[in-house]
């Protein structure tokens, strides 16, 4: 039997950051994976996490550990995929250390991704993000900085961990209307600012503390702005802006919804979902698309050139093969 703790420590902190290049975001979220599954693992076979041997993470282990996440702990099943990704991963890792587990491997990998509901995309209007944006009080430095962090994540798309990931070298200086951003897959892109997010970033590194930390933006302790704080800091002022535009109240606010919102803007300016998807630092085209699904004047235009084929409704006749006949009658 192989003990757990050692290879699973050689993957997070060698494997992962060294020969994979995996970024700080994606190690974090494979570690919290996999100290989920420790504790369920250990409590399900009456060991203690150190005990824990490779061969404990059956299929059936594994299995019932993502159905407890959505049973117990509300995860969707997004977060279910991704918990599930970062087991596989680390099968993959073992299999050319460790042949020993090469069927046990060939069976975690053979577990599926889960299927759920595609929920309608959520984003802000116009008239929302200016209110949004127009919430912080830039009569103070959070204020300043939060302006400019809204700015930035709307006008770039950011991903949330891409934001507070941003370093001063990171910014043209001193033009400031130009980023370089590190996104998915380690896939840097470089992106154009506004004239308005610049205003808004030369506003805040006028009154950036002089700290050691590089980060672009800084908790009030003058360290890097962390993914929670900024989401707090977004929740607060989608309040605030609920005052000026009641809409904004009734819609969900993530940092996700600004990249959402960016999405649009730049398919409405540009009619190209290729430039969205660079814009946005996506792998794949099909990530891009779900933004066609979102106008409704976008889907009437699609729809008005649309004319039917004019073919009807096929029959398999004359079948004698029993399994032909069998797809015939579904």
């Amino acid at each position: 039997m192989t003990k757990l703790a050692p290879p699973l420590s050689t993957f997070l902190q060698e494997y992962l950051p060294r020969d994979r290049g995996a970024s700080r975001h994606t190690i974090e979220s494979y570690t919290t994976s996999f100290r989920l599954l420790a504790i369920f693992a250990a409590d399900r076979h009456g060991i203690r996490p150190c005990e824990l041997d490779v061969g404990h993470l059956d299929v059936d282990t594994i299995l019932t550990f993502l159905d407890r996440l959505e049973a117990e702990r509300g995860n969707s099943v997004n977060s279910r995929n991704t918990r599930l990704a970062a087991i596989k991963s680390f099968f993959r890792f073992l299999e050319f250390r460790y042949p020993g587990h090469l069927e046990l491997a060939a069976r975690v990998h053979a577990i599926p991704q889960k299927k759920g509901d595609v929920p309608a995309l959520d984003y802000l209007d116009r008239d929302e993000v200016k209110a949004l944006l127009k919430a912080p009080d830039t009569a103070t430095r959070t204020g300043t900085r939060d302006r400019a962090m809204l700015s930035l994540a709307y006008n770039a798309g950011l991903r949330v961990s891409e934001l507070v990931g941003l370093g001063l070298d990171d910014v043209r200086m001193p033009q400031l209307d130009e980023i370089r951003v590190m996104g998915k897959g380690r896939r840097a892109r470089v992106l154009p600012l506004w004239k308005e997010t610049g205003r808004a970033l030369g506003a805040w590194l006028s009154i950036r503390p002089e700290v050691p930390d590089r980060h672009l933006f800084l908790n009030a302790m003058g360290r890097g702005m962390t993914r929670r704080g900024f989401a707090k800091r977004l929740e607060l002022h989608t309040k605030m802006a609920a005052r000026t535009q009641p809409s904004i109240a009734r819609r969900k606010v993530t940092p996700h919804v600004l990249r959402h919102a960016c999405a649009l803007t730049i398919l409405e300016a540009t009619g190209d979902i290729r430039k969205v998807s660079l814009w946005l630092g996506h792998q794949s085209l099909q990530t891009t698309e779900m933004y066609l699904r979102t106008d409704p004047a976008e889907k009437l235009d699609m729809l008005s050139e649309w004319r039917s084929p004019g073919l009807g409704k096929g029959r398999f006749t004359g079948v004698k093969d029993a399994l032909m006949a069998m797809l015939s009658n579904v």
